[in-house]
């Protein structure tokens, strides 16, 4: 009997064992949503915990400054307009003026005179319509740029998710860089976990685990993602991420309570990082 666990024994530490780790489910992909533009809070589009879908208004500002920009973007653009009108107009009527007095050449002894008077005039004319029509472009570009800032009052979800922090209401005066709110993208969930420093050799990246959330029953397989290499001073732990393969079906949100099973082999373990080591000596 003394030899059978003798044995047991052996086999165990030759050939490993296996540990249990607790962990919680998080995002991959969390995004905290700003304005780029300061302004009032006009409508809230979504609440917390509701789903949205990229490109969905989350919520829209009403800006005093911006009304005033817009007003004389748009001002500006008419006015480059008129004038571009204008000298059209009187272009045309300068033509028309030339062509009545070709026809009466040689009726009349100023003829010639008015002719290059009104050569002079067109040209004058046709540099004041190319002033007028830069001022359309250039308020046309103001006009772009002012709706572009249009965009910015109209906050869209970057992604789809879950809307899972909301910090603000109508009314409330938001500036950039103030979280607004917080969005959760479900597709992308990973477990996160503490190991002992004592089990941070039986454990290495890409390495294959077993994981449930025992609260919906719910068992599947991940990978190590990563192990963080900066220890937690005080319990003296490691942070790892574990990527698992999610049902779309099982209602999984960030926050749960989940489990990690890791099977290792010590002595392949350890004869990896003593070549390593030697490898690095020889070097």
């Amino acid at each position: 009997m003394r030899k059978l666990f003798f044995l047991l024994c052996i086999s165990i530490f030759a050939y490993g064992g296996a540990f249990s780790v607790t962990g919680t489910v998080v995002s991959d992909n969390q995004k905290m949503i700003g304005a780029r533009y300061m302004g009032y809070v006009k409508r809230i589009n979504f609440e917390i915990g509701d789903k949205v879908y990229r490109e969905d208004t989350l919520f829209e500002l009403e800006s005093a400054e911006f009304d005033i920009l817009k007003n004389q973007a748009d001002l500006a653009l008419e006015q480059a307009q008129i004038m571009v009108n204008m000298y059209r107009t009187r272009l045309d009527s300068i033509k028309r003026e030339k062509r009545l007095l070709r026809l009466r050449k040689g009726k009349s002894e100023n003829t010639e005179l008015s002719l290059e008077n009104l050569d002079i005039t067109a040209e004058n004319v046709e540099a004041g319509l190319s002033a007028a029509r830069a001022l359309v472009k250039n308020a046309a570009v103001k006009l772009k740029q002012i709706a572009t800032i249009s965009d910015y009052l109209e906050v869209k979800a970057p992604n789809d998710g879950i809307i899972v922090e909301k910090r603000i209401r109508v009314g409330d005066l938001i500036v950039p860089g103030m979280l607004a709110m917080v969005l959760v993208d479900l597709k992308h969930l990973e477990i996160e976990a503490q190991i002992a420093e004592s089990d941070l050799l039986k454990v290495y990246k890409r390495q294959f685990v077993k994981v449930s959330v025992p609260s919906i029953k719910f068992h599947t397989t991940g990978v190590i993602k990563s192990i963080v290499p900066g220890a937690n001073p005080m319990a003296h732990t490691f942070t790892i991420r574990v990527k698992f393969r999610k049902d779309d079906e099982m209602p999984i949100y960030p926050g749960m309570y989940a489990k990690i099973d890791i099977n290792y082999d010590s002595d392949d373990k350890l004869f990896k990082s003593d070549k390593k080591e030697s490898g690095k000596d020889k070097d």
